[in-house]
């Protein structure tokens, strides 16, 4: 997938949209983690989101990556990599990380991910440039992050787990950053099939773990079933079909960038449904994570 990164507003839209339904997760995962073991989680809203995009692609006449034929393999193989590190394994760790380390903490280390990307895409990818402006702009950004979060969030609770906790959510940020690198490494195919290829692989990896590592759930509470439904259906089914069409689009780089958006929408979301208070701090942090976004996005042209 190597086409030209295109970063108009179709692009920035979905961008938005997908920082919005992630920024969402967070009230989502609180939810099923009240009845469903992380394991259980990750492998129910995969097992789900794959479902929902199968259907999906069939009912629009499309079809999953061929089995045969030129790049085939290929292309199998980077969905095999998509669904190991952009679904399974950062699913699975940052379900289990939540359960001994505070969401700021876990917010913060899905910020890193643009600094991720940032040397892994210049280094594999053809044509991804890096420079000073947009290494400054994705640091602005991720202190926007941090301004937001609060620098109480890298306070320690005296959990016995939680230095190792914290470590699974710094190997999610990681396996995100490789995940967007793999896929726009994939040969040309469908966008939604190579994203519903890429959850089924990942499903037929995690149901069979957790039930080995979690066996079959007791019935859980509504709120945990419609916790691991909003998962499935929007943070898994619906944001890895915008994530692929953004990076074969864009770029990884681009795509990255939605990180810091995630807390915003958190804390909007927060504000709005849950009746929290707006943070003090939130103009600022929000001021700093745009004026990133912008230093790093928006090409200045010289003056003649």
């Amino acid at each position: 997938m190597t086409a030209q990164h295109n970063r108009g507003l179709l692009n920035w839209t979905l961008l938005i949209l997908l920082g919005m339904i992630w920024g969402a997760s967070f009230m989502g995962s609180k939810y099923a983690l009240t009845g469903f073991g992380p394991f259980t989680v990750a492998a129910l809203r995969i097992a789900l989101g794959a479902v929902a995009l199968t259907v999906m692609i069939h009912a629009l006449g499309r079809r999953l990556p061929a089995w045969s034929g030129p790049n085939s393999k290929r292309i199998w193989m980077h969905c095999l990599g998509m669904a190991l590190f952009s679904n399974a394994i950062p699913f699975t760790l940052l379900s289990w990380g939540q359960l001994h380390v505070s969401s700021g903490f876990a917010g913060i280390t899905m910020a890193v991910v643009p600094l991720l990307v940032l040397p892994l895409a210049f280094m594999l990818i053809p044509g991804e440039q890096t420079n000073l402006r947009k290494t400054i702009g994705f640091f602005i950004g991720f202190a926007g992050t941090i301004v937001l979060i609060g620098f109480d969030a890298f306070d320690l609770s005296g959990n016995d787990l939680e230095g190792v906790a914290r470590l699974a959510c710094v190997g999610a940020a990681c396996c995100y950053a490789i995940g967007s690198i793999i896929t726009r490494l994939c040969p040309p195919v469908s966008n939604m099939g190579f994203a519903a290829g890429a959850l089924l692989l990942a499903s037929g990896v995690m149901v069979p773990l957790a039930l080995l590592v979690e066996g079959i759930p007791d019935a859980p509470a509504r709120e945990a079933i419609w916790g691991v439904v909003y998962l499935g259906l929007f943070p898994t089914a619906l944001a890895t079909i915008v994530l692929v069409t953004v990076i074969n689009s864009a770029g990884p780089s681009f795509l990255s960038l939605v990180n810091y958006q995630v807390p915003v929408w958190a804390v909007v979301f927060g504000v709005l449904l849950l009746g929290e208070p707006l943070p003090g701090r939130f103009v600022w942090a929000l001021a700093l994570i745009l004026m990133g976004l912008a230093i790093s996005q928006v090409r200045f042209r010289r003056m003649v």
